[in-house]
């Protein structure tokens, strides 16, 4: 028994009046591997109960993030009090080092109290697709300083916290996971502009990620100086991959218009030249 308790007292590390014994490690150890162990089991109850709601899994990603920060938190001053460093008495002697980074780290900071908004309004989930600053984004991890998104690209974007919270954003799917998107398209003048509205409802129609057949309108929303402008409504779930779907429309509608003998115009220009006599 004397010779357990020598080895608990065995002197590891002094730095000043702080020791570390062999006990103190153990202690460490053990609240670094319990708060793990408490962390799994709440990773573990909370996605086994939403497993299968692919709505409220966004939900319950934000929801334990934050219960792991707090925790860490609390298990971090406990692995201070441990070592001997009492936490108010370092709080209370670095204030003014505390000024000093919170001036310097003022955009760090920033984000991270962004970050604390976005889990905690959960008004931008994983899964939705955002456009920001003109980029189409599909967030993949909401963190508490950034966040991660990958574009159309498929190259990963790292986007500040505060960049989303402060700036204007389009959630695309934050209501709906479809959404109403847009094709124009000119055609000459002189064309027969039933015809033209239906063969722009029908080449939507043939695609499969076109979703609401009711929901396909095409208008004739203006008269261009070269052409009668029209444009082509439509509902689609492939929000993500919408600019493949607009691609593949205008290739149908290219097609139909060919078949119905409906052209596309080019811009034309009249000079006319006046003469003078000398």
């Amino acid at each position: 028994m004397n010779t357990i308790n020598l080895f608990l007292k065995f002197e590891l590390l002094s730095i000043g009046e702080y020791k570390i014994k062999v006990y103190t490690l153990i202690i460490i150890l053990f609240i670094f591997v319990l708060t793990k162990l408490i962390l799994w089991l709440i990773k573990t109850a909370m996605f086994r109960k939403h497993k299968h709601d692919k709505e409220d899994i966004g939900n319950t990603h934000a929801l334990y993030l934050i219960l792991k920060y707090v925790i860490w938190v609390i298990a971090t001053g406990m692995l201070l009090e441990t070592v001997g460093i009492k936490v108010t008495m370092l709080l209370a002697g670095s204030a003014a080092l505390l000024v000093g980074l919170g001036l310097g780290l003022q955009q760090t900071f920033n984000d991270v109290v962004s970050g604390i908004i976005l889990l905690w309004e959960r008004s931008i989930r994983i899964g939705d697709i955002l456009e920001i600053d003109g980029d189409i984004v599909k967030i993949q991890e909401i963190g508490l300083r950034t966040s991660m998104g990958l574009n159309r690209d498929e190259i990963s974007i790292i986007i500040p916290n505060s960049l989303i919270t402060t700036n204007k954003v389009i959630n695309w799917s934050h209501q709906s996971m479809k959404t109403r998107f847009r094709i124009n398209v000119g055609v000459a003048y002189g064309s027969n502009v039933d015809l033209v509205l239906k063969v722009l409802e029908e080449s939507a129609m043939e695609h499969p990620d076109i979703t609401d057949e009711n929901l396909i309108e095409a208008r004739l929303i203006d008269f261009g100086n070269s052409s009668l402008d029209f444009q082509l409504l439509f509902f689609s779930k492939n929000i993500f991959r919408i600019e493949k779907v607009k691609a593949e429309v205008r290739r149908i509608i290219n097609r139909k218009f060919n078949e119905n003998n409906i052209t596309i115009p080019f811009p034309q220009m009249d000079i006319h030249v006046k003469q003078t006599s000398g």
